[in-house]
């Protein structure tokens, strides 16, 4: 079997995308497996399926490194865009994209013809914890403490569509993201596994953080993670709700938008490569 792809990465978040209007993808999990490896295949965070929609101008699906799927990614989901708007699938300025955890509305930024920067309305917030999910007993978990590990940490549970534990701290770059990261992910108080975020507060309009992805391990870039520790530091008292806040992340800044109906998410995509596989 060969299959067309492209590679694509906002904020070094990249992903493997290959167009199913033209061609099926069979077995994705397992070819998510195999050509996520950095070392003997491609290379990459998961794959991506684009193809037709009855709800929207398109559907994604995304599938994690280890093979599993993912409802969101919103790093992704701008790649998307970019692919469908430059390629001539759909050519609107303002399309839609539906996902695992629903439709998504994008706003494309041009530059010299093409997709440049793209904001995505990334659906309301959720909080509260059964539809995190997360096994505590509270009406919303913000600065919760909890004992992960050998250590207690203070930690805010937000679901973007993907569930996030979001821990603020001083400095991002000291975390032991290797040994922290699976301890979060697989611990049973999250039924569907966590992306973790650890996050330091820089100022009112700018945090720097670190993300352990479900599935993935430690990204360059998480934009349901940037959203995640955007509002959790708007309920920390951190920063303001109604402005923007860049997210700076291993791979670049994301700018986030935290309203009481939306989240919103401006970020780059950017195409890193055509490619055909053989398997």
């Amino acid at each position: 079997m060969t299959y067309s792809f492209t590679k694509m990465q906002g904020c070094g978040n990249d992903y493997l995308y290959f167009n199913c209007f033209d061609q099926p993808v069979e077995h994705p999990e397992q070819l998510s497996v195999t050509l996520s490896d950095r070392h003997f295949g491609v290379g990459g965070d998961g794959i991506v399926l684009i193809g037709p929609s009855a709800a929207a101008d398109a559907q994604m699906r995304m599938f994690n490194a280890d093979g599993s799927e993912g409802n969101m990614c919103g790093n992704a989901i701008r790649c998307v865009g970019k692919y469908l708007y430059d390629r001539g699938i759909v050519k609107k300025e303002v399309l839609t994209v539906e996902t695992k955890s629903g439709v998504k509305s994008l706003a494309l930024h041009l530059k010299d013809g093409q997709v440049d920067t793209v904001t995505v309305q990334m659906g309301k917030a959720v909080l509260y914890p059964p539809e995190i999910p997360v096994r505590i007993d509270k009406p919303i978990v913000v600065g919760e403490p909890v004992r992960i590990g050998s250590a207690e940490y203070a930690v805010t549970c937000v679901s973007m569509g993907n569930p996030h534990c979001v821990v603020f701290c001083e400095d991002p770059y000291t975390v032991d993201l290797p040994r922290l990261g699976p301890e979060f992910e697989n611990h049973p108080l999250f039924p569907q596994r966590v992306n973790t975020e650890f996050v330091q507060v820089n100022s009112p309009s700018l945090l720097t953080m670190r993300v352990w992805e479900r599935g993935s391990g430690e990204t360059w870039a998480c934009g349901t993670g940037a959203c995640a520790a955007a509002v959790a530091a708007v309920l920390n008292g951190h920063c303001d709700q109604n402005e923007d806040i860049a997210v700076k992340l291993r791979g670049g800044t994301l700018t986030i938008r935290y309203t009481d109906e939306q989240v919103y998410m401006t970020g780059p995509a950017r195409v890193v490569f055509e490619g055909v596989v053989s398997l």
